[in-house]
């Protein structure tokens, strides 16, 4: 009987132990906390800077930008996106000129000049990286993320971000999923494509996170107008609200500080 005992008491201690180990473990995700949220807006438009990164500002809270560096956007206001990235916003790359494959059905918008389909690798590559030349004199740092224009990622049968790994820290794609730090693909983040959302759906996604104890990528385009692709200024504006509410529970950061997070931790 004593040794029944024994064993009985050892092996709830044991799973007493395990359950400690696995709490201390899922609390050291996402910097110390349940989920992790960022907030992407492409194309680097009139919006972003009139919208959206004063909403942010007001909250202080940080999101990422993906610039396309020939938007007239950029030459025009390039001193507030300067001042944006002082103020922590990532400025990230969305390539020189957004080539998409013009070849697909319903790409009537893609010019000939910046047809993907027409591209080779290494011009992809060298727009690119002319991109983070241009950006890296914007806002002075070195390490960003890519997010693919139009999700697109191959030219022909070859990945055009194979050859550029090194130079970010990560890259987002279109594909939705909410996905744990060890189950992200650094070369193709999960994200959650958001036009003319209700706030409800947006807060619903988040609180999954929270339960999931996962990654949420929010991609935005235009917020309050400017873009055919919008979400409602008021929508955005809850979700924001919600997000700064629970900060306690979410780390709300840039994607490049995400990404290099979730580098470590894969690395462990």
């Amino acid at each position: 009987m004593l040794n029944k005992n024994l064993k009985y008491i050892l092996t709830t201690a044991l799973a007493g132990l395990l359950a400690l180990s696995a709490h201390a473990q899922s609390a050291k995700l996402w910097n110390n906390k349940q989920c992790a949220v960022v907030l992407t807006y492409d194309d680097a438009i009139d919006a972003d800077l009139d919208n959206v990164i004063p909403a942010l500002d007001s909250l202080k809270l940080k999101g990422t930008f993906y610039i396309i560096g020939s938007s007239p956007v950029v030459n025009k206001r390039m001193h507030e996106w300067r001042l944006a990235a002082k103020r922590g916003h990532e400025l990230g790359n969305h390539a020189l000129f957004h080539p998409c494959d013009g070849s697909l059905p319903g790409r009537s918008f893609v010019s000939p000049d910046h047809d993907l389909s027409k591209y080779t690798v290494g011009r992809a590559v060298d727009e690119i990286r002319m991109n983070n030349v241009l950006l890296k004199a914007i806002d002075g740092k070195d390490r960003r993320t890519f997010a693919y224009p139009c999700g697109e990622q191959k030219i022909g049968q070859d990945y055009f971000y194979t050859q550029l790994r090194n130079d970010f820290a990560g890259a987002r794609g279109v594909g939705a999923g909410l996905q744990t730090a060890k189950q992200v693909d650094l070369d193709n983040i999960d994200c959650y494509y958001i036009q003319d959302q209700p706030a409800g759906y947006m807060i619903d996604l988040v609180k999954k996170a929270i339960q999931s104890r996962t990654l949420l990528v929010f991609l935005f385009h235009g917020v309050g107008g400017g873009h055919a692709i919008n979400e409602g200024l008021q929508e955005h504006s809850q979700l924001l609200h919600f997000l700064k509410q629970h900060e306690k529970e979410i780390w709300i950061a840039p994607m490049v500080d995400v990404a290099e997070y979730i580098k470590r931790q894969q690395g462990k």
